[in-house]
Order: C-alpha cells, then sequence, then structure tokens
C-alpha cells in the first residue's frame, strides 16, 4: 500500500518524495521543501479552475446527450444542430484576429513548425543523439540507396563511377536549393572566402557567388584552409565539406568530400 507524506498542503507518495529530496533536488540549489510548496500554491491556484472547466465539460455533454436522446431515429439537420450548439454555448462566435508573441524563444522552435522530439531529461544522450540524428550525408543516403539507379555491376569497394552519380545527382540538388548567381555548381573547381563573403570558382576561371548571399550563413577553417561552408534554405541547413586529399574530395573538382543535410525539426 502506498505511503503518503504531507509537502506543501499536498498529499505525495512517499517514494516520490524522497526521490526529489534524495536525486532530483541535490545540486540544483533549489531545495526540496521549495519544490512541494511552489507546486502545492500552483495546485491551490490552478486546481479549482480545472474543476470548474471539468464541470462545464460535463454540463455540456449531458445537454448534448439529451438534445440527441430527443431526436432518437430521427434525422439530424446540420444547421439545427449548429444552432443548438450555439446556444449552450458549446460554439462561441469567432472573434477578432491577434497574435500571439513569445519572448526568449529559440527561432528553431519559435518561427519553424514541426513536431518536436521529447526525451528523458536525465538521459542527455538521447537529446544529443536526437539532434545528431537530424543530421545526414546526402553522398551516403545516394550511394548506399536506389535512388540512383546501379547500372548492374558490383564491386567490393567503393566504385568511383556511382561516385560520379552521386556527385552529379548532389549538384543537380545544389542548383535547386542554393543557386548560383551565375553557372552551376557542377562548374565549380573551388570554394573560397574573400573577407566574409563565399566565393565559388568555374571550370572557365570565372568566379561566381550565391544567388542569394544571405544564404551562406557559416563556415570553418584549418589554419587557412575553408573545410566547411554552412548554407541555409528554408530555415534548413546544408554542410558542404570541402577536403581534397579525402578520397571522395578527390574525385569532386572543387574537393567536396560530402554535403550534409538537417532534416526537419525534431528537438
Amino acid at each position: 500500500m502506498t505511503e503518503y507524506v504531507t509537502a506543501g498542503g499536498l498529499k505525495v507518495a512517499q517514494v516520490l518524495h524522497e526521490l526529489v529530496a534524495n536525486e532530483i533536488a541535490p545540486g540544483t540549489g533549489v531545495e526540496p521543501e521549495t519544490v512541494w510548496k511552489t507546486l502545492g500554491s500552483i495546485v491551490a491556484e490552478l486546481g479549482p479552475r480545472n474543476q470548474a472547466l471539468l464541470d462545464r465539460r460535463d454540463a455540456l455533454q449531458s445537454e448534448i446527450d439529451a438534445w440527441f436522446r430527443e431526436r432518437q431515429g430521427k434525422a439530424i439537420d446540420g444547421n439545427d444542430y449548429r444552432a443548438f450548439l450555439e446556444s449552450i454555448g458549446y460554439l462561441l462566435p469567432e472573434g477578432d484576429d491577434f497574435k500571439v508573441t513569445t519572448a526568449n524563444v529559440d527561432a528553431e522552435i519559435a518561427e519553424l513548425a514541426g513536431p518536436q522530439l521529447v526525451v528523458p531529461v536525465d538521459k542527455a544522450r538521447y537529446a544529443l543523439n536526437a539532434a545528431n540524428a537530424r543530421w545526414g550525408s546526402l553522398y551516403d543516403a545516394l550511394y548506399g540507396t536506389d535512388v540512383i539507379e546501379s547500372d548492374g555491376s558490383t564491386t567490393s569497394g567503393y566504385d568511383p563511377a556511382r561516385g560520379e552519380k552521386v556527385i552529379a545527382w548532389t549538384n543537380r540538388f545544389l542548383d535547386e536549393a542554393v543557386p548560383l548567381a551565375s553557372g552551376q555548381w557542377s562548374d565549380v573547381v573551388a570554394v573560397e572566402l574573400s573577407g566574409s563573403a563565399l566565393e565559388l570558382t568555374l571550370a572557365n576561371e570565372r568566379g561566381t557567388a550565391l544567388a542569394d548571399t544571405s544564404a551562406f550563413v557559416g563556415f570553418k577553417q584549418q589554419g587557412s584552409r575553408l573545410t566547411s561552408v554552412l548554407l541555409r534554405h528554408h530555415g534548413l541547413h546544408i554542410d558542404i565539406e570541402i577536403d581534397p586529399s579525402h578520397p571522395i574530395g578527390r574525385q569532386h573538382p572543387a574537393g567536396i568530400k560530402d554535403v550534409v543535410l538537417e532534416s526537419a525539426i525534431t528537438t
């Protein structure tokens, strides 16, 4: 049988009370007594309001049940039903347009719509894995699946011919998502920085930039060598990794060894 203790004006299961005191509160700077006092004040304030809402819901349901019982076996007129729901306050008149704003919320949550992944607060690696799972190699996805049709040949190692198809498909994707001001991604032989701007050199030795320069949002360097370019399209990121010495990078004219995509919102 569950044993209870009184805390903050609440009856709390003893095992839960001990969990907060011995494992949750220590190290947080919040005393266990504060937890229960705060929770108790919330329950005292909102409990009656929630009960009133539940009572109102029950009253509405009783009226709706009675309305249908009176019409059992009869056809229901939609207009009559709507008028009834309005008369009991179940349906209310549409109000004026309004806006809701929230301060100090990460843009990824406040501005981008998408499902949010819920993970246990005491399992940091779950949240980390979820965040990392949002990023995936486009090269790997194309090479290892049937998105690109196979020519029927097989090889025990890396197939350069299939790699070329992956690079060509990726270039077409980049042309759609982050097009260049002139030329195409298949023409790019170098990706560099010019001050704080992204500059790309084409096979004809002409320089170009992104058609939308605001799509360039970040980069990484090792010494003076550019190793990664971060682009953004519709709020999601495209990480272009550059390493001419990498086996895949050696195959790309600009040394692009991978293109990593950010998936839809998850965490």
